[in-house]
């Protein structure tokens, strides 16, 4: 069986969650916060994706990385998939903060799995899948962001977005 790099960021995410609860002051290291990215600490951009508010945050987002990201790496390949989770990650991240409140500490890799949303819609596309079914996945992911409190719509709609723009180059650029 061929090594997966979605089962191996689930695993990472996974275990750096465990490490949170062990040593809970990595959360707030790790954790998206603009005040300390306005002081230097870039890598946060990156690391949100690390912490979670809870194990139901974690299993609803890896489930949802799973389920997605394995048809999705599977079509584009290792190397595109990671280009496409780490750029949507950044981008969600960029987005929150940008949009956001910039004293509230942000956690999740919900913004990436987003991007990979925006993927999945990108290369129904091309495979000619049927849209409704992905779209109506979207549009049920993106009310439950708008209802139920403390989801930072800002980073899902960025990462979808990217997910989006980042994709439609990797498969559809001509080959020479």
């Amino acid at each position: 069986m061929p090594k997966s790099l979605t089962r191996d960021l689930i695993f990472f995410i996974s275990g750096c969650f465990i490490l949170t609860l062990v040593w809970p002051n990595l959360e707030y290291e790790f954790a998206l916060y603009g005040v300390a990215i306005e002081n230097g600490q870039w890598y946060r951009l990156l690391t949100v994706a690390l912490t979670h508010a809870g194990w139901l945050h974690l299993i609803f987002n890896m489930l949802a990385l799973y389920s997605i990201g394995t048809p999705v790496e599977e079509y584009v390949g290792k190397v595109r998939f990671g280009i496409i989770f780490i750029g949507s990650l950044l981008a969600a991240s960029a987005t929150s903060l940008y949009f956001g409140p910039q004293n509230v500490y942000a956690v999740g890799a919900s913004g990436a799995v987003y991007g990979v949303f925006g993927a999945l819609f990108v290369i129904g596309k091309k495979a000619g899948a049927n849209y409704q079914n992905i779209v109506g996945v979207i549009i049920v992911n993106l009310l439950m962001t708008f209802t139920i409190s403390g989801i930072d719509w800002r980073a899902h709609i960025g990462g979808l977005i990217a997910g989006v723009v980042i994709t439609y180059p990797l498969i559809f650029r001509k080959r020479t």
